[in-house]
C-alpha cells in the first residue's frame, strides 16, 4: 500500500470510528490486501482486496462506503443463510441488501455502485426471491447495468484471471487443488472468528445506542438459528425444499456480453402451515407463531405455501407465493379441532410435502395418520397419535 492511500485509508477508518462506531470497529479488523488483477475491490469473508489505482480515486466517504460494505461481508456469515440457493445470485442479494442499508446510514456510495430502492429494507432472502423470479421470466432488459453486483463481477474478474494463467499438468493441478483445500479450511476459521467479533461489537455498542439504522435485520435470522427448536424446524423444511440450476439452456440475461450462467429450476417447496387460533392459545403464543411463519417466508425463497387459520373450524385459507409478506387476519377464539384442516387438505388442496401446524396441540385429532410429514410446533409436550412434536423454548415467549 502506497504511503498516499495508507494516509486515505486510516482517516477513512478514524471518521467511521466517530461517525459509525460499528462499521468503524468492524473496518479495523479487515486484513487488507492489494489485488492488481481485480477493477476495484471485494471482500471474501475475512480480507479486504483491493485495487490501489480504484481506491485513491475515492474521496474519504466513497472509501468509507467501501470499507464498510467489506466489513458488513465478513460479518454476516452470509454463506450460513445461502441454503443451497444460487451463489452468484445470493452473492448479488447480499450486495443489494448491504448497499441499501449503507446508504440508509448516510454513507456515501461509489458512483459505480448504484443501490436500488427497491430492496431498501428487505432482507437477502427476499431480495434473492425477487431476482430469482426476474430470472426465470426473462423479462429484463440485457444491456441492465451491473448485473452480477459489484463485489460479485470483481470475484469473477480475478477467477478469470486465475484461469487464463493455465494449469495442465496433472499433478501440479492436483497439487494446487490441496493447496486451495488448505487455504480454503483456514478461511472458514477466519470467517468464524470475525463473526463472533462482529457479534461481541454489536452487543457493546447496543449498549450505548449506537447501532445503524436497519443493523437488525442483517442478524434476526443468524441469531434465532442458535435455538435448538427452531434448527429443528428449519432442518424439517429443508428435507422439503430443492433450488437446481442447469447450463443447457444458459440463462440469456448476459449472453450478450459473452457470460454464459445457468438457468433455474426448481421443485418449488408445497408446504401448508396452520395456526391454531382457538380460545387456548393467548395472544404472546400466537404472536411467536405468527413471527416464525413470517421468518419462513423470509429464510426460503421458493415456495407455494398454504396457510390455514383454525380453531375448531377452518377461519381463513390463504396461498402465499415467493416473495410475497404475510397478511393475515387471525380468528377464532372458540375450541380446538384438527381434522378441519387435515379435511380441507385432502379435499381442496394440492397435497403438501410437509404440514406444520402450530398449536398448543389440546384439541380433536384425525383417526387416521395422513400420508405426509406433520410437525406440531407447542409449547408443551403432550401425547401425539402421529407426527413429530417441536417444544418451543420458554424463554422465548
Amino acid at each position: 500500500m502506497t504511503p498516499q492511500l495508507k494516509q486515505k485509508v486510516s482517516e477513512a477508518k478514524a471518521k467511521l470510528l466517530v461517525d459509525y462506531p460499528y462499521f468503524g470497529t468492524l473496518a479495523s479488523r479487515l486484513e487488507l490486501k492489494p489485488n492488481d488483477n481485480i477493477q476495484a475491490y471485494l471482500s471474501d469473508g475475512v480480507r479486504f482486496e483491493y485495487n490501489d489505482e480504484y481506491l485513491l480515486a475515492l474521496n474519504r466517504d466513497e472509501l468509507s462506503f467501501a470499507l464498510s460494505n467489506g466489513a458488513m461481508h465478513a460479518a454476516l456469515a452470509y454463506e450460513n443463510r445461502q441454503k443451497g440457493r444460487m451463489s452468484w445470485l445470493w452473492q448479488l442479494a447480499t450486495d443489494h441488501a448491504i448497499n441499501t442499508m449503507l446508504v440508509a446510514n448516510g454513507l456515501e456510495a461509489p458512483m459505480e455502485i448504484l443501490p436500488d430502492p427497491r430492496f431498501e429494507g428487505m432482507y437477502a432472502e427476499e431480495i434473492y426471491a425477487i431476482l430469482k423470479d426476474e430470472i426465470q421470466n426473462e423479462d429484463f432488459d440485457d444491456n441492465e447495468e451491473n448485473v452480477t453486483g459489484f463485489n460479485e463481477e470483481n470475484k469473477r474478474q480475478q477467477e478469470q484471471m486465475k484461469n487464463a494463467e493455465g494449469d495442465h499438468d496433472p499433478d501440479k493441478k492436483r497439487e494446487r487443488m490441496e493447496v486451495e483445500n488448505q487455504e480454503q479450511k483456514k478461511l472458514i476459521a477466519q470467517e468464524e472468528m470475525f463473526e463472533q467479533f462482529a457479534n461481541e461489537a454489536l452487543e457493546k455498542i447496543k449498549l450505548h445506542g449506537d447501532l445503524p439504522l436497519d443493523i437488525e435485520r442483517f442478524f434476526t435470522i443468524v441469531d434465532s438459528s442458535k435455538v435448538d427448536w427452531r434448527k429443528e424446524l428449519y432442518r424439517a423444511i429443508d428435507r422439503h425444499y430443492h433450488d437446481n440450476y442447469r447450463m443447457m439452456p444458459p440463462s440469456k440475461k448476459l449472453l450478450y456480453s459473452g457470460i454464459y450462467l445457468p438457468s433455474l429450476y426448481s421443485d418449488t417447496l408445497r408446504l401448508t402451515i396452520a395456526i391454531d387460533s382457538s380460545g387456548s392459545v393467548d395472544e404472546t403464543l400466537l404472536s411467536l407463531f405468527l413471527s416464525e411463519v413470517e421468518a419462513i417466508l423470509i429464510h426460503f425463497p421458493n415456495y407455494v405455501i398454504d396457510l390455514i387459520v383454525c380453531d375448531a373450524k377452518i377461519q381463513s385459507y390463504r396461498q402465499i407465493l415467493s416473495g410475497e409478506r404475510l397478511d393475515v387476519e387471525i380468528k377464532g377464539g372458540g375450541g380446538t379441532d384438527f381434522r378441519p384442516v387435515f379435511t380441507l387438505i385432502d379435499e381442496s388442496l394440492d397435497a403438501p410435502s410437509l404440514l406444520l401446524y402450530f398449536s398448543d396441540t389440546k384439541g380433536t385429532f384425525p383417526e387416521r395418520e395422513p400420508f405426509y410429514e406433520v410437525v406440531w410446533i407447542s409449547e408443551e409436550s403432550s401425547e401425539l397419535p402421529f407426527g413429530e412434536q417441536l417444544l418451543i423454548e420458554k424463554d422465548m415467549l
